[in-house]
């Protein structure tokens, strides 16, 4: 009989396409990683790993090992969720990613709201742009809160997808800045020599800071690049330049800024929440996803741009 951990295992190799990566990812050591999947040979009686000297890949017995360990653990997670339904209540450890800004803006309402179910403990973890959903699909993590600026995220057969915020762009300035004042109209060609600050070329806000000197037409700013929008917000707090920001990285309470809205329908992303199809059910994680949209509807209340996601 296939050993559940191996099956694990195998799956793992899968999505990272080596010994060294799928060890690291697991906490193992490489040997203890392919001497399991060689003892997985064992067991399934044939060629699953094609080695050589510099890489090594799955054969093609292997790759339809994988699609049916993928079967066989969701079966399982949905077996464990079906039985813990009936638990009296959520326990055990729920794993959370979040990309950054979603991270520091959700904790304190989650914090709030799960610190009542005495059993249940939460790990908040922050992802890069991208990784969340990948971590949720490999069992890494349990939840996963995604942005998306292109509405290209969707369940599929293995995913559960739940819309919470719409989360638009805003202008801030220092607060002794001229467009501090609400009363002055806000005109965006007219801003393209002020001092600009930007996550670096490429990141998601950066091409959405560009989007919106697109839908005005001319040529963008070249700003100055900065990691990270708390750095940012700092940076405009302390007078340096302005920026346009999402409104969400706004819920750390950065003080010495004025923050403006653009006017229509300005660019904006979806805040999500992502989890297995067969672990939703799960109390630990169900009660979780409960406290997630919680979080959401303080946020929408507490900062003005952001609104509640349409269901």
């Amino acid at each position: 009989m296939l050993e559940l951990r191996r099956l694990v295992l195998i799956c793992e190799f899968a999505r990272r396409g080596s010994i060294a990566a799928t060890a690291e990812s697991l906490g193992y050591s490489p040997s203890a990683v392919s001497q399991q999947l060689v003892a997985l040979e064992r067991e399934t009686g044939t060629a699953l790993i094609d080695r050589t000297a510099r890489s090594a890949e799955l054969t093609d017995a292997g790759r339809r090992l994988v699609t049916h360990a993928e079967r066989i653990l969701s079966m399982v997670e949905e077996a464990e969720s079906d039985l813990s339904a009936h638990a009296a209540s959520p326990s055990g450890r729920v794993v959370l990613t979040a990309f950054p800004t979603a991270a520091v803006a959700f904790a304190p309402a989650l914090a709030r709201t799960l610190r009542r179910y005495t059993e249940l403990t939460l790990r908040l973890g922050q992802s890069r742009s991208g990784r969340g959903m990948r971590e949720v699909q490999s069992g890494e993590v349990d939840i996963a809160l995604v942005d998306d600026w292109y509405g290209r995220v969707g369940d599929n057969d293995s995913l559960r997808v739940f819309p919470l915020l719409y989360d638009p762009l805003v202008l801030v300035v220092p607060r002794k800045h001229r467009l501090a004042d609400p009363e002055v109209p806000l005109d965006l060609r007219e801003l393209r020599d002020e001092p600009w600050m930007a996550t670096p070329d490429g990141e998601p806000s950066r091409l959405a800071v560009d989007r919106l000197f697109v839908d005005v037409g001319g040529t963008r700013p070249t700003p100055w690049e900065f990691e990270g929008l708390g750095t940012i917000l700092s940076l405009v707090a302390k007078g340096i330049g302005i920026a346009a920001v999402p409104a969400l990285a706004l819920a750390a309470g950065v003080r010495g800024i004025a923050v403006r809205q653009f006017a229509g329908n300005p660019v904006g992303r979806e805040v999500l929440a992502v989890a297995r199809g067969s672990s939703v059910h799960r109390p630990s994680v169900s009660v979780t996803l409960r406290a997630i949209h919680v979080a959401a509807r303080y946020l929408a209340a507490d900062l003005d741009p952001v609104r509640l996601a349409e269901r």
